[in-house]
């Protein structure tokens, strides 16, 4: 029965990650994918917003894809995604199997293929899908570490494989650092664990860990820290206005994703397993994993006192939360709210992907979080027609940008032959584009520039600051953004025709 339920588990986890690879080839790219996937077209050791790992999983998958010539899909810029999701996957119920059995991997298959976190975001090519997969194994080898007696061989391996897959974590997003402290404070504060720190293991996993991670921190030291620094910014700084309504409004956004990403059954599930965990007469490997789930839980909710979190950000307390949940022993009242907890979210889910296909959601195309993903192709053709002809016209290279990053990246995506793009980042956030070559150190006196901006009343913020370096600035079609007869967003090109040369200080 035991290697019947593991089998059931193995197979359930690989059809999820087929159904998830489906769904990766019929959904456009999102903004901040083709952003990503610009960042896989220049392999650094670190980028503006987030360290490399998912700037190298996109290249994993556009290569893989080159051979049968699709290298420039949506699916070739997911494939490298949706191996790390099967990975995190994996290691989930290995590890769940590893604590109670194959009825718990069954457990943790089951909930790891129908969450709405898992089932939608590992759909995607963000930042999440590396750092999931890291974690996992990070988590497996950790329990296994502490399986293993004090000091031996194979307690030695293990940590130092729990390095490697730290270091990989780290080198996926920096909110991976509350993995190592959690073990920490987890092994600082139980007898039983406090042994640890007599053998060598868990010193050498750090320093492995450090060396992994090393290539991240030099980059950061080349460029001003401006990796953490923005991080840093981003997790911490406050919102503007009144701190408590600000709060109360921030902390309610949150957990209410936090219900959406995993229903809210699960999410009281979750915790109360975890709380579980916690109590003296859990076992150690169930007491570190409640650990690690409450340490990156509670410092996101302290986030949202201050500012706006996304979902997404505290999705690596569910590696641990899921395992919790696949290992406890229910009782039959709370073996049926984990069954209706499944059904809830494979309801979910399956309505997120409908979604994705055709909209049955009664959402404004604006409010539509998936419709964002619709009209760049479009877009991307009426900015390259306009670029050839003005080519054509004045016998001059024409360059394409905007002033979004996420519209330059686009537009790199969908242009035939994926050209170089500049995001003029006047009205954005600094980002990745300031870092690389803009267009004032590529084009030359002359050289023309296709700019796309959002439409509005007044010229554009950034159509002020360039045209009177450009010989005239002419005004082009709106271009409305559409995902079938709905209206996402509209977009006005302009044509800067004739640059002088110079350009304008904007940071």
């Amino acid at each position: 029965m035991n290697d019947r339920r593991w089998h059931a588990a193995l197979t359930i986890v690989i059809v999820a990650a087929v159904v998830r690879l489906a769904f990766a080839a019929l959904i456009p790219v999102f903004p901040d994918e083709a952003y990503y996937w610009e960042w896989s077209r220049r392999l650094a050791a670190g980028y503006f917003d987030h360290p490399p790992a998912i700037a190298f999983v996109i290249r994993i998958g556009t290569a893989i894809a080159a051979p049968f010539g699709i290298e420039s899909s949506a699916l070739a810029l997911r494939i490298g995604g949706a191996l790390a999701g099967l990975v995190a996957c994996l290691a989930t119920i290995a590890t769940a199997r590893h604590i109670a059995g194959s009825r718990a991997a069954l457990r943790a298959a089951l909930v790891m293929a129908v969450l709405p976190l898992s089932a939608a975001g590992l759909v995607l090519a963000t930042p999440d899908v590396p750092l999931l997969a890291a974690e996992a194994l990070a988590v497996y080898c950790l329990v296994r570490a502490l399986d293993s007696d004090v000091g031996s061989r194979a307690s030695l391996a293990w940590w130092m494989f729990t390095g490697l897959a730290l270091g990989s974590a780290f080198a996926s997003k920096y909110t991976s650092i509350f993995l190592p402290v959690g073990a920490l404070i987890a092994c600082a504060t139980r007898g039983s664990l406090r042994t640890r720190f007599r053998e060598p293991g868990p010193y050498l996993a750090c320093v492995i860990a450090t060396l992994v991670f090393l290539p991240v921190l030099r980059w950061n030291a080349d460029h001003g820290w401006v990796s953490f620094l923005y991080q840093l910014k981003h997790g911490l700084s406050a919102s503007g206005g009144s701190l408590l309504r600000t709060a109360w409004r921030h902390e309610g956004d949150f957990f209410g994703g936090q219900a959406g990403l995993v229903t809210p059954i699960l999410l009281v599930l979750f915790a109360v397993s975890a709380s579980r965990g916690l109590k003296g007469g859990s076992d150690d490997r169930r007491f570190v994993l409640a650990v690690l789930a409450l340490i990156t839980f509670v410092f996101f909710t302290y986030s949202a006192i201050r500012q706006r979190v996304e979902p997404n950000w505290p999705s690596p307390a569910y590696i641990p939360a899921i395992i919790l949940v696949a290992t406890h022993d229910w009782s039959p009242r709370g073996a049926r709210w984990l069954t209706g907890g499944i059904c809830l979210a494979a309801l979910v889910s399956a309505v997120i992907y409908v979604q994705a296909i055709t909209p049955i959601l009664p959402l404004a195309p604006p409010r539509d979080p998936i419709a964002r993903a619709f009209g760049w192709r479009e877009l991307a053709a009426s900015v390259v027609n306009q670029a050839e002809a003005t080519s054509a016209e004045s016998g001059r290279r024409t360059w394409l940008g905007a002033d979004r990053y996420q519209d330059a990246a686009e537009l790199a995506f969908w242009s035939h032959g994926n050209p170089t793009t500049f995001a003029t980042n006047v009205a954005g956030r600094p980002n990745q584009y300031d870092l690389w070559p803009s267009f004032a150190t590529l084009a030359q006196p002359g050289d023309n520039f296709v700019l796309v901006v959002y439409d509005t009343d007044e010229p554009h913020a950034a159509l002020r600051l360039l045209a009177p370096y450009f010989r005239s600035a002419d005004r082009g079609m709106a271009v409305p953004m559409m995902r079938g007869r709905g209206v996402v967003g509209t977009r006005r090109i302009w044509t800067l025709v004739g640059w002088s040369g110079h350009w304008p200080v904007t940071r």
